[in-house]
């Protein structure tokens, strides 16, 4: 009998009685319960933490019926059970201090009367260390806390600082009880999706270690492709698997490349490649970052970051390109030692965040979505016959559609990287091979489009009354486009008006 998909499922015992398709990751169960005692792990979204915590629930409790013919089976310790507490903040939203005190205060007290364990304190914090005591001293075992999404009260209020940093101080001070009950407890785990430095949420829980980047975990989470092709054979007749791998699989957590899991059973179940992770939350927060500071949109694809800023994160001082690989929308491609620390370069995991991503910052740009659409329709059908005369008229209608109060705010039609940043998202979105400042040996070119084996090379200025000959001549003075040499190359110049606020100037030519 075929397995079912275990679409949208979190519950392991569900998934091992009910005939649902199981990827084996005991072994990691196994390895993390030997050797330590505090863990941290942040994974994107929708990745299967939850899964995680209710396996790692399951064993401790001494569920061995759920794990047979499984890793774990025969590398666990069944003779010992343990007492388990959960807690999950991913369920619901907190907007207020007194409703997150409320949310902590019902899941400690659920458990509390689920266990017939009286607590008489009345702080909260003084509630969870009395829970753990009693209950520890009840089992005559020590106890085992898993707390699932810990960080999510805190991200759902990072529009306002001053009610995410109260946030994160009361949760600050209720994981901070943990280190004072050592000798109660047997086995912590924190996951989440952004890892906040030590100084701010775990000063007072230092102990914990964090295996987010830890190459031996890198698989503890998500589908490598040799689980995929074993755990889902029956679903994969007539599934061109390099598109599946193109579209989905991609991120790094310094070991084996993973596929998201969330997108692999949508897909298996529709045999229709979308943006199903990216569709289900992407943070209006996000976007409005990277629109604010800046942002030089074409750089996502090859970023550098030192180690120090790629773990950094806080509500004083949030830096995008940060929270872009935290939230998963940027992914590890290398990993270097450089004066004395490391260095990693970021991009885009797959093809669902490389066309997705730019489509969702368009569209900030432009409330009049079918607007948008027909600017898109238009460079869609240059691409494909190959006109980029007709280019000059779709961006001028598409820059003409961002109400002109928007530049109110800020300043960026003065900034040279806002056009080429827009100009790159046109493209990107279309899913076509988008390269952005691909370096020749005098310099580099803005941008490629590379389609159907035709190279369109674009050069952006930002000047008044050039008619992008200016632009031109550069990609032809600096030769950007003898690389290409036996391949059809179109040389394209733009010129932007910083007082139009839109495209001044467009010349083209055959390389």
């Amino acid at each position: 009998m075929k397995k079912k998909l275990p679409i949208g499922l979190q519950n392991l015992r569900e998934m091992r009685t009910q005939g649902y398709v199981y990827i084996d990751k005991t072994a990691h169960v196994a390895r993390l319960a030997e050797e330590g005692k505090y863990y941290f792990l942040a994974r994107p979204r929708r990745f299967g933490k939850s899964l995680l915590v209710d396996t790692l629930a399951e064993a401790f409790a001494g569920s061995r019926e759920l794990f047979e013919g499984l890793y774990l089976e025969q590398h666990w310790d069944w003779s010992r059970q343990y007492p388990v507490l959960r807690f999950d903040f991913g369920r619901g939203e907190a907007h207020t201090p007194v409703a997150l005190e409320a949310k902590i205060a019902y899941q400690l007290n659920t458990q509390a009367e689920a266990l017939q364990i009286p607590l008489t304190e009345a702080d909260i914090g003084n509630r969870f260390d009395q829970l753990v005591t009693r209950l520890a001293e009840r089992a005559g075992a020590p106890v085992v806390v898993l707390i699932d999404e810990y960080d999510k009260p805190i991200l759902d209020n990072l529009h306002d600082p001053d009610l995410a940093r109260t946030m994160r101080e009361m949760l600050k001070d209720f994981y901070s009880v943990l280190k004072g009950l050592d000798r109660h407890l047997k086995f912590v785990l924190l996951t989440g999706v952004s890892k906040f430095s030590k100084v701010s949420l775990f000063s007072g829980l230092n102990n914990l270690k964090d295996v987010t980047l830890d190459p031996r975990t890198a698989t503890l989470c998500g589908y490598t492709h040799a689980e995929l092709i074993s755990g889902f054979a029956e679903y994969l007749d007539g599934v061109d698997l390099e598109e599946l791998r193109r579209w989905y699989n991609g991120y790094n957590f310094l070991g084996e490349p993973v596929y998201n899991p969330f997108d692999v059973l949508l897909y298996l179940d529709s045999r229709e490649f979308k943006p199903y992770w990216f569709e289900t939350g992407t943070p209006t927060f996000l976007i409005e970052q990277l629109r604010a500071r800046q942002i030089y949109l074409p750089a996502l694809e090859r970023l550098w970051l030192g180690e120090e800023l790629l773990g950094r994160f806080d509500v004083e001082r949030i830096e995008p390109e940060t929270l872009l690989f935290q939230t998963g929308y940027l992914t590890i491609h290398e990993r270097i030692w450089e004066f004395d620390t490391y260095r990693y370069r970021l991009g885009y995991p797959n093809q669902e965040v490389r066309v997705s991503l730019p489509r969702a910052i368009l569209n900030s740009y432009v409330p009049d979505l079918m607007a948008k659409e027909r600017s898109r329709d238009r460079i869609a059908r240059a691409l494909q016959q190959d006109d980029p005369a007709a280019l000059e008229g779709a961006f001028q209608a598409f820059f003409a559609s961002i109400p002109h109060n928007w530049y109110r705010r800020n300043d960026l039609a003065g900034y040279e990287g806002y056009w080429a940043s827009l100009v790159y998202c046109l493209f990107a979105a279309l899913g076509v091979e988008t390269r952005a400042e691909e370096v020749s040996h005098l310099g580099q070119v803005d941008l490629v489009i590379e389609y159907q084996g035709r190279i369109w090379l674009l050069e952006f200025k930002l000047a008044e009354d050039h008619g992008g000959q200016r632009a031109l001549e550069q990609i032809k003075t600096r030769g950007y486009h003898l690389r290409y040499a036996g391949q059809p190359v179109t040389l394209i110049g733009m010129d932007f008006s910083r007082e139009q606020r839109n495209l001044v100037g467009f010349a083209w030519e055959r390389g």
